[in-house]
């Protein structure tokens, strides 16, 4: 006689059939169109850089790019597992997860001021505070009236979602599930710090993704590893708001 199936739902932020193959193609097609659309949209300011472009440019430059890359995401959770961010990702929220908020502001002024302090020591030009943070001061500078509800909204609200979905659900909970939770954790903030695309970032991103990997891989869930994530960003801007 057959064994009963199991009715129990899979562990939250291991997508169940979505391999590492299949998840990096997602990523790497979603990736792709949205970089695109939002080169397009962004030639559409005439500025040079996203910064000069304003937070209305930014926003709509980062709704072009996550739009491909969530869309990709859906289309592979209902491929390869049952098309539920909850079951498949973990895209789930519990009152411990609010943990995640002091977390995210120890890892912003503690983790990753720690990282840098040898590097600074031994290339102080190249990591120095004004290198590090410039990119997101050139944003705040360029935020007047409700552009600055927008940029709060982008950084604070939306790219923490879309990055946790992308990274720790799909590609951390595909790497974790084929390779093992360490590797999972650590390749992915790799991956995370990398696709960034600012050397000088690279090390303190590589903190923060394995803050946010931990929180993801401990609590099963993307609850913890997103509130870390806002509450990350918030500070970086209030951190620059006020210089």
């Amino acid at each position: 006689m057959s064994q009963p199936r199991s009715s129990a739902a899979p562990a939250a932020g291991v997508p169940v059939g979505i391999s590492i193959r299949d998840a990096s193609v997602t990523w790497l097609g979603g990736w792709f169109l949205g970089s695109t659309l939002s080169s397009i949209v962004l030639s559409g300011s005439g500025a040079d850089d996203i910064a000069d472009a304003g937070p209305w440019w930014l926003a709509a430059a980062q709704l072009a790019a996550w739009i491909p890359l969530v869309g990709a995401i859906l289309f592979v959770a209902r491929r390869s597992a049952t098309g539920s961010l909850v079951r498949d990702f973990g895209f789930t929220m519990r009152p411990l997860d609010l943990l995640g908020v002091p977390l995210g502001v120890l890892t912003q002024l503690g983790f990753v001021k720690l990282v840098y302090l040898p590097l600074q020591h031994l290339w102080p030009h190249t990591f120095s505070m004004s290198k590090i943070e410039q990119p997101a001061r050139d944003l705040w500078n360029n935020a007047h009236g409700g552009g600055m509800l927008i940029l709060i909204l982008t950084v604070v609200v939306g790219a923490p979602l879309v990055e946790e979905l992308t990274y720790r659900g799909l590609l951390q909970g595909a790497f974790s599930r084929c390779a093992g939770a360490v590797a999972g954790v650590v390749f992915v903030a790799l991956w995370f710090a990398a696709i960034h695309f600012q050397a000088v970032n690279v090390p303190g991103l590589f903190v923060v993704g394995l803050v946010l990997g931990v929180c993801a891989q401990r609590t099963g869930r993307l609850g913890m590893s997103v509130l870390t994530h806002m509450a990350f960003n918030a500070t970086g801007l209030i951190l620059v708001a006020q210089r």
